[in-house]
């Protein structure tokens, strides 16, 4: 296929990004981040060394490869720390602008006031976390704020870079949003700030009937979704169209996808905890399903999952800002091909922006749409048909004869395991009068045994075909209803493939008073400095102290969630089986033998209604 065909697919499905009001960052061509940026690399030492400086670097000299030695790490630098002076300036000129309210970012909830108390102490943590770990310094949103409304000046429209993909029978147009920043940490309160961002959506064509490349899927990337539940079919309800152009709902200032308008409580895993993570979670399942304690009807499996030690942060996608793209207020400009990749995307592995040195890596800039930090290759970029789980899904056009295909390779296979059981079973019964013949015959005492272990074996395999013989026998049954299911347009459901599905906070979570918003914000806080205070002042009531300090804590949390006849549940059962252990200990012999006595009786009575029988 032509540029010109590749281009022509792109515009014609091209997306309609909305994004929240607030937002200072929007997409644009990488070509003026690029010249305004330096080229560094980073050696193993720490030391960093400026390769081209700042309005020397163009996109060919980026592609080009460069031996910087193991452990070294490339990345691209925009800006410095604005001065005092510089920063105060940035901050009277936005109070001028005096923006209508219409346009102002106001946060909702409190993301703190969606979860529990281990949360937010995991929270607090990642918050003083940053004080020592690598981080981009606070003023750097700010000082990109500066080059970007600079940028614009001179090139004021909005881009994207795409790339059209053929792989197993589908088409895959990818539009890849480059962003010079990103501030959902300062400008959103979320999880990190970095310099550059790179964001991808996927649409997957295929041929109809008639012989016309049409829609079948939409993949979004998002935060911690994989495979399957990033993708939606064309005709899922939570897919929003106008026209053929779906709609992606934006994080502020993370940029991730959505597929519909919300806020998306968004748990950041610290990997250090995972190990205690799965030790809760073991035991919130003996306590829910084995102790078959209540558990509150949520809308999502993470909230289901409870008590966890996830970092929690909030994804506003709200679409209450601008609107990019056909029949918008603002249109896409031309598009950037990408594929065949030109140097700059291929030659180039290092980071895009600030390599700030973050263990967490959330800091850090990210690398281009063709690697991921490390240098390899993502593989949304060479397997963008697998990426989204679509490996194993036929297209349209091969779905039929793909399943007439695996009927008649079942039904062969079912002819060899009966042709194999028909062999098999003479052998078996061969066998069996060779061991009927052998029976007291005292020096064939040997070859009955062998024979006993052949016997053994082979009715094994023959029970094996058996069972595979009447399995393939239902999966025919399912695969031939299936077809006459398709051939006759029976609709199935688009939803079918999700597993876990990212979805916003509900409109009932969301009504939480305020007061309860501003418990959960100092509740940690105050919690901490009277433990402090009790160890100062009263150490020698700090445990009981610690006590009725955690149990009013509880009990206020609970009031604030509605959950008091929960946490009194709770509380009972945890109670009396304090009180059971308590008895166990004191009375251990007199428990054991009450217990072996009652053994005793049940096995007596047992036994004599048997005989009355």
């Amino acid at each position: 296929m032509s540029a010109e065909t590749d281009l022509a697919l792109l515009r014609r499905f091209e997306p309609i990004a909305r994004y929240t009001r607030g937002e200072q960052f929007y997409p644009l061509y990488v070509e003026p981040y690029v010249r305004r940026s330096g080229l560094w690399v980073r050696h193993r030492n720490g030391d960093s060394v400026l390769l081209v400086p700042p309005g020397e670097l163009t996109l060919e000299l980026l592609g080009q490869q460069r031996a910087n030695g193991f452990h070294s790490v490339q990345f691209l630098k925009l800006t410095d720390p604005l001065t005092v002076a510089e920063l105060a300036t940035y901050r009277l000129e936005r109070l001028r602008e005096r923006k209508e309210p219409s346009e102002v970012f106001h946060a909702g909830q409190g993301r703190l006031a969606r979860v529990g108390y281990i949360s937010r102490l995991g929270a607090a943590a990642f918050s003083l976390s940053l004080l020592a770990r690598g981080r981009v310094p606070g003023d750097t949103a700010a000082a990109a704020a500066l080059v970007y409304e600079a940028i614009r000046r001179e090139h004021p429209e909005f881009r994207y870079h795409g790339r059209v993909v053929r792989q197993a029978g589908w088409v895959v147009l990818q539009y890849w949003f480059f962003y010079v920043f990103n501030d959902w940490r300062t400008g959103f309160f979320g999880a990190n700030d970095h310099e550059a961002d790179w964001e991808m959506i996927s649409i997957y064509l295929a041929e109809s009937p008639d012989g016309e490349l049409a829609p079948q899927w939409v993949a979004y990337a998002s935060h911690d979704y994989h495979g399957d539940d990033l993708r939606r079919r064309w005709d899922d309800p939570e897919l929003e169209k106008i026209g053929e152009h779906p709609v992606i709902y934006v994080g502020a200032g993370s940029h991730a996808s959505y597929f519909a308008p919300g806020e998306y409580l968004t748990e950041l895993e610290v990997p250090y905890l995972n190990r205690v993570s799965r030790v809760v979670e073991r035991v919130q399942t003996v306590w829910y399903e084995r102790l078959r304690q209540y558990r509150a009807n949520t809308d999502s499996d993470e909230q289901r999952r409870g008590v966890n030690l996830r970092i929690p942060f909030v994804d506003y996608a709200r679409g209450d800002g601008l609107a990019i793209g056909p029949g918008q207020e603002a249109e896409w400009g031309e598009p950037v091909l990408i594929e065949p990749p030109p140097s700059w995307v291929s030659g180039y592995r290092g980071l895009w922006g600030y390599h700030a040195r973050d263990p967490f890596a959330g800091e850090d800039a990210p690398a281009g749409p063709m690697y991921n930090r490390d240098g390899t290759q993502r593989r949304s970029w060479y397997d963008p048909v697998g990426w989204a789980g679509l490996d194993k899904v036929p297209t349209p056009r091969d779905l039929l004869p793909t399943i007439y295909g695996r009927i008649s390779t079942i039904r062969g296979r079912q002819q060899e395991a009966l042709a194999a059981i028909e062999t098999k079973q003479r052998e078996l019964q061969g066998i069996g009068v060779e061991i009927a013949a052998m029976e007291g015959q005292p020096h064939l005492r040997v070859a009955h045994e062998a024979a006993s272990r052949r016997l053994a074996s082979l009715s094994d395999e023959v029970a094996r075909l058996r069972a595979q013989v009447a399995a393939d026998e239902a999966l025919l049954e399912a695969l031939t209803n299936h077809a006459k299911d398709l051939e006759s347009g029976m609709p199935t459901d688009p939803r079918a493939h999700i597993r876990r599905a990212a979805r916003p906070v509900s409109e009932q979570q969301l009504r939480a008073a305020r007061l309860a918003e501003i418990w959960a914000a100092v509740s940690i806080g105050i919690l901490l400095i009277g433990v402090v205070a009790l160890a100062y002042f009263e150490r020698q009531y700090l445990f009981i102290g610690l006590v009725y300090a955690v149990a009013l804590f509880v009990l206020i949390e609970a009031a604030f969630r509605g959950q008091i006849g929960r946490l009194i549940t709770g509380l009972t059962v945890v109670l009396a089986l304090v009180s059971t252990g308590v008895l166990i200990f004191e009375f251990f012999w007199q428990v054991a033998l009450g217990l072996v006595v009652l053994v005793g009786l049940y096995i007596l009575t047992v036994n004599l209604r048997e005989l009355r029988r």
